[in-house]
């Protein structure tokens, strides 16, 4: 937490947040994108996609460090990290999904096909949808925190084997860096693309920090009105 806290101090990172995600939105809908073919102009939502994606993961990234650190100390406040961290992650996973299935419907034809790479998807938001379920259903703080922590691990792992592993060794998926595609939608993009698929990823990573912020700021209020009580 104490790490966070030195980031988030600055108001100049929220700034240059707003002022990157505001840049993309408009830059991503009026720059020149090259007309694929079934693509065509949806391009663009490589902007918004994909970086809910990669933001997804950056934050599910900070709650597996943040619940190996719970393990590894015992201090309850990493895993309040670990699970706003999860929150906010499945926050952006289900903007993910739905920027998705938009893309889909107008270029397979369907908002939902049979393709490894979605079905991988939704299978992880399941998976930590079941993390916070566990939560919930543990009886002391002890409990809660330990058995999240664990849990935490192993949803991870298997977030990298249905998103990452196994959509690149399936055989008929759509998306690309499955099969023998290249690993990244990237690849597919021109040039001026990377001016603002970048400040994309940038601009998400930031905001997704200054959401996670808000998250624990909220926590720790309430644990003192919680506290105000108990008195």
């Amino acid at each position: 937490m104490e790490r966070i806290n030195i980031i988030t101090r600055s108001y100049a990172w929220k700034i240059l947040a707003l002022v990157l995600v505001i840049y993309t939105i408009i830059a991503g809908l009026l720059i020149e994108v090259p007309r694929l073919p079934i693509i065509e102009e949806t391009i663009r939502n490589v902007f918004f996609h994909v970086s809910m994606w990669f933001t997804m993961v950056f934050l599910l990234i900070i709650s597996l460090i943040y619940s190996v650190r719970f393990l590894a100390t015992g201090k309850y406040k990493y895993d309040t990290i670990a699970v706003e961290a999860v929150n906010m992650g499945l926050f952006f996973g289900i903007l993910g999904i739905v920027t998705g299935m938009l893309w889909a419907r107008f270029t397979w034809g369907a908002y939902w096909v049979r393709d490894p790479k979605l079905n991988g998807a939704a299978v992880s938001m399941l998976v930590y949808l079941a993390y916070i379920i566990l939560r919930a259903s543990a009886d002391t703080v002890k409990l809660r925190a330990r058995l999240s922590a664990v849990y935490n691990v192993f949803a991870f792992v298997l977030l990298i084997v249905f998103i990452f592993v196994l959509p690149r060794i399936a055989d008929g998926s759509l998306h690309p860096g499955s099969g023998d595609d290249s690993p990244f939608a990237v690849a597919t993009m021109q040039g001026s693309m990377y001016k603002v698929f970048f400040p994309a990823i940038a601009g998400w990573f930031l905001m997704a920090l200054w959401f996670l912020q808000i998250r624990l700021r909220l926590n720790n209020i309430e644990n003192l009105i919680n506290k105000s009580k108990n008195r």
